[in-house]
């Protein structure tokens, strides 16, 4: 762990994990702020903390905490004003967050596809091949698509994952598009066609939360913030609000902007992928029921073993 450091007070000390993919996306933030401000980027000073999730990675995210082992180490951080604000993926970031804290920035959000390595389309993977993910919503989606396969756990970051490939553990395995592309590995495997392949809730989106009641900074932050990318994020976030689903609730979402209005198209699943219940809702982006009204719908249609997954609204992990 690295020690945040007092600064001057033109200077912001930016709350980071230490994996790769945390570093280059805060990074990112960091010279998207100084170049929005026309400050050197060494105003604003990088902090990282090895988060719990980055130190347990042999069980499943679900199984150990949930998202909370991403934040909860900058969250007192945050809370503490040891930094003045944090990075972080916004689909790794509980739904329900502490009153103190709030969304300084989205910026703007990157290409939302999954990729597949180790074959050039789901279709292609071999009879009953084995697959590496430790998220439920991939897991579930492959094996609606392909019952005959087998899903094992894999966690870690992009190079333990493509060496857990490498080495044999499975014959395939997902990433995000957006983290290679954030790490320069944009030639690795095959992004999946986002119409029929769900991304997840606020995937490709970097997220700045910072203290509410800190005006200075939460003024810096604005000049990032990308409206288009903070209003779908927003919204997929409310659906997931509406939801009540957890860390074990295979969830993905797709939302466009078409004019004034936001189209999102939502899928859930049972954990076994053989259960599938999936909507589609148009409704202003300036309209906060949207999201709520259709995860209504869904809940409303889903099986059993689709529902018991699912609480409605409050729910979080």
């Amino acid at each position: 762990m690295t020690t945040p450091t007092k600064t001057h007070e033109t200077h912001f000390r930016l709350g980071t994990r230490r994996s790769p993919l945390a570093i280059a996306q805060a990074e990112e933030a960091r010279d998207r702020l100084a170049a929005a401000h026309g400050i050197d980027a060494a105003h604003i000073e990088i902090v990282a903390v090895t988060a719990s999730g980055d130190r347990i990675q042999d069980r499943a995210l679900a199984e150990i905490g949930g998202k909370a082992l991403w934040t909860k180490e900058l969250d007192a951080w945050l809370a503490g004003g040891e930094i003045d604000f944090a990075v972080h993926s916004a689909k790794d970031v509980e739904t329900i967050r502490p009153e103190a804290f709030t969304i300084g920035a989205i910026l703007p959000r990157e290409d939302v596809r999954d990729v597949l390595v180790g074959a050039e389309s789901i279709r292609a993977l071999p009879q009953g091949a084995i697959v590496g993910t430790s998220a439920p919503r991939r897991a579930a989606q492959l094996l609606h698509a392909r019952p005959d396969c087998t899903v094992v756990t894999f966690r870690g970051n992009v190079a333990t994952r493509l060496a857990k490939l490498a080495a044999g553990e499975a014959d395939a395995t997902f990433l995000a598009a957006a983290g290679l592309r954030r790490l320069g590995e944009t030639g690795t495997g095959h992004a999946l066609d986002e119409n029929d392949w769900l991304p997840a809730p606020a995937q490709a989106a970097i997220m700045i939360e910072c203290r509410a009641d800190d005006a200075r900074t939460k003024a810096f932050l604005a000049a990032v913030d990308d409206a288009p990318s903070h209003i779908a994020v927003a919204a997929e976030r409310a659906l997931l609000a509406g939801l009540g689903g957890n860390c074990h609730s295979p969830i993905a979402v797709l939302t466009r902007h078409d004019g004034q209005d936001l189209i999102m198209r939502a899928a859930l699943y049972s954990p076994d992928g053989a259960e599938k219940v999936e909507d589609e809702a148009r409704f202003p982006a300036t309209d906060g029921t949207g999201p709520a009204a259709l995860a209504a719908r869904l809940l409303a249609r889903a099986v059993p073993a689709i529902a018991v997954h699912f609480s409605g609204a409050g729910a979080d992990s």
